[in-house]
């Protein structure tokens, strides 16, 4: 990794990591107006897989999709904005938190319904494979979503056809509060892929240099036409599943069991291989840039009542 990719991969991570934090301080408030599922321990999966990614590179998630809106280029006045439900949003405020895209980043609008952004941008896989060749397609989504049958299917669909599309599990181990170990038969979530005969990576330790060797060498097989590839990134949410809090109290884990993936903050680890007055450069950019983006957003205008009507199909 050369140092300009380093610095760049710190910046997105501490970026969407600050972005994060801030989000859960105003949360409390009732200015975003659509509940908020975080990213913080989680962020760099994103970072480091969009890194290695083009601009006419297709990406969808769930609703857990502010670090790939914001890895892929998504703005983020227009995110915090769609946040606080105003017509200035990346979706003139009504998707809100969970259904944030942009067409300009070649970001497909989030999907809140577990599992249904994977066969979505598999088609977009289809659609780049006959249209623009080389380019791919990047589905990103949480360890619950391959228990869904449309996972499977899409896997088969994709490998018949040597689709262009990256399949990217953040697996932080539950499924809202259900343990994956409660879950499954066995933890490694590729042998479904390999089945199928689609190469399977684990980054077990959630490692971010190691994510973004994996990523880079499977983007780089997928635009050669070697069809697609499943990355499981172990991961830990620091965060409740859905909201601005800690949930430690509630039970279903421990802050033992989080505090290994603490002590390994991969932000950190980013940090330190940073040159410290690049750094608090950097550092200082990103804070001006929520502040305008929170201003921004607490400026806007609510969308018009015209617009209830506007862009329904059905």
């Amino acid at each position: 990794m050369t140092e300009d990719q380093l610095i760049d991969l710190y910046r997105t991570v501490r970026r969407i990591r600050r972005v994060e934090e801030v989000t859960a301080e105003i949360y409390p408030s009732d200015k975003i107006k659509s509940p908020v599922h975080l990213a913080i321990g989680q962020e760099h999966v994103a970072a480091a897989v969009c890194a290695a990614l083009a601009e006419g590179d297709i990406v969808g998630g769930s609703y857990r999709s502010h670090a790939v809106y914001l890895a892929k280029g998504g703005d983020l006045a227009a995110m915090m904005a769609e946040m606080y439900g105003k017509d200035a949003g990346c979706c003139r405020g009504k998707g809100g938190s969970m259904h944030i895209g942009s067409a300009a980043v070649g970001m497909v609008g989030s999907s809140a319904v577990v599992a249904t952004q994977i066969p979505v941008l598999a088609g977009w896989a289809l659609a780049l494979k006959r249209r623009a060749p080389g380019r791919l397609a990047a589905a990103f989504f949480g360890d619950g979503a391959t228990e869904e049958g449309c996972f499977y299917e899409t896997l088969n669909f994709a490998a018949l056809h040597r689709l262009p599309l990256l399949l990217v599990c953040e697996n932080n181990g539950y499924a809202i509060h259900e343990p994956l170990t409660r879950r499954r038969a066995i933890d490694d979530l590729g042998t479904v892929a390999e089945s199928l005969g689609v190469p399977a990576h684990r980054v077990a330790d959630g490692d971010v240099f190691s994510l973004a060797r994996v990523a880079a060498a499977a983007v780089a097989r997928i635009r050669a036409g070697g069809g697609p590839e499943f990355i499981e990134a172990r991961v830990y949410r620091w965060r409740e599943h859905v909201g601005p809090n800690e949930d430690f109290e509630q039970g279903y884990r421990s802050r033992e069991e989080a505090a290994p993936w603490m002590e390994t903050d991969q932000l950190v680890r980013l940090a330190e291989r940073v040159d410290p007055g690049r750094r608090a450069v950097i550092d200082a950019e990103i804070e001006a840039e929520i502040a305008a983006a929170v201003a921004f957003a607490e400026a806007a205008p609510v969308p018009p009542v015209g617009e209830l009507r506007s862009d329904v199909y059905a």
